[in-house]
């Protein structure tokens, strides 16, 4: 076992961009100081959906100002609204349900595959009602949904798919990217995601011509971006930042090699940790297909104990989501009370993230695997 570091190893990194802080500052100054005084939707967005699109293979990229907002202007393009239903996992982040509601409609929350902490997709079917008027899963942690399957559903029930990647950039399934299975796909760019950055950010990702043109009006107050002052649509205010636009084209040169490193560090713990299930912590498979890089999260029996075990020996540990989306008071109103949700509440209960970034050591890596494979062992029995 290697000897405990002294300093904490942080699971959210304040020196991502340290590597790059001067083409930041660069960045900065030249859009800042430039004759056109641009700051959003201007010629660095478009090159910056152009490079998305060309390296996706898709019909169209459309950036916007959040991952969440993605998924409302897409919501909002399909034409979702008050009296549909949206079918979305009863376990993930608070935008799944909160962009359904905020566009009147109903979110349906089904239960999640107990290993892949997905929405399941025999679930997610027995919840299709003639008011059902799309399916949105959403990839999780290290794993992505049964995607084939969602979309056999959506073509067989008439429905759309809105496939919430957010997280998933860099993962494919099958040979096709994540963003790419649904009627459209969204990423988002904060900072700690895969393809994070200083700031917020997202894109849509389509190959439908109509649901794109739908999606670039409603992102600038209902605009068609070749007039000003005439809006076709009630729309949003979600564009894109300039000096986003251009740091991020900069760094997408370098997205795959960090994309390798998060797989190595992720192939690495569960490595480790392959034979710790019986012992209490379940972990993710070895690489695999339709694997993606944004959380590496164990489950554990005793994920407090874990949690101040790690923290005790300097490793930072981060709990997603304590609570099933049904259980959260925001939207405890949408979810029929008669119903459970036992593997949502389980994952809420075991999940326990540990650091993943690209820059970690692989001292540190060592360091972490060592302190969790040595909690097990010594709390074997302990349940």
């Amino acid at each position: 076992m290697t000897t405990p570091t002294t300093a904490t190893i942080p699971f959210f990194p304040p020196d991502l961009f340290e590597e790059e802080r001067d083409t930041l500052l660069e960045t900065v100054r030249a859009i800042g100081t430039a004759a056109p005084q641009r700051f959003i939707l201007g010629e660095h967005t478009a090159r910056f959906e152009r490079k998305l699109r060309d390296r996706l293979g898709a019909g169209d990229v459309v950036a916007c100002s959040s991952g969440t907002a993605a998924l409302t202007l897409v919501l909002n393009a399909m034409g979702v609204g008050p009296g549909d239903e949206v079918v979305v996992p009863a376990f993930g982040c608070a935008p799944l349900a909160a962009t359904v509601v905020n566009i009147g409609a109903r979110p349906v929350f089904a239960d999640v595959d107990p290993m892949r902490l997905t929405m399941d997709p025999a679930a997610a079917e027995a919840l299709i009602t003639p008011r059902t008027k799309a399916l949105m899963p959403a990839h999780m942690f290290s794993t992505m949904a049964d995607m084939p399957r969602f979309r056999e559903l959506a073509d067989r029930y008439d429905l759309r798919l809105l496939e919430d990647s957010a997280v998933a950039q860099g993962g494919t399934l099958l040979g096709r990217p994540a963003g790419r299975w649904g009627d459209a796909g969204v990423y988002s760019f904060v900072q700690v995601k895969t393809f994070g950055m200083p700031g917020e950010g997202g894109v849509v990702v389509t190959d439908d011509a109509d649901l794109a043109t739908s999606v670039r009006m409603l992102r600038n107050h209902g605009q068609d971006g070749t007039r000003r002052f005439v809006h076709h649509r009630i729309g949003h205010n979600s564009r894109f930042d300039e000096v986003m636009a251009a740091f991020q084209t900069h760094r997408l040169a370098g997205l795959d090699r960090r994309l390798a490193r998060r797989a190595d560090i992720a192939d690495y713990y569960s490595t480790r940790f392959a034979s710790l299930a019986a012992l209490g912590v379940s972990a993710p498979p070895v690489g695999g297909d339709g694997r993606c890089h944004y959380v590496y999260a164990v489950l554990a029996t005793r994920r407090e104990a874990l949690r101040a075990h790690l923290a005790e020996r300097g490793v930072d540990s981060h709990v997603y989501y304590p609570r099933t989306l049904p259980a959260q008071p925001a939207f405890a109103p949408h979810a029929p009370r008669d119903t459970h949700w036992p593997n949502a509440a389980s994952a809420a209960l075991r999940n326990l993230a540990l650091p993943l970034y690209p820059h970690l050591s692989d001292i540190q890596l060592e360091h972490i695997a060592d302190t969790v494979c040595a909690f097990a062992h010594e709390t074997r029995g302990a349940r």
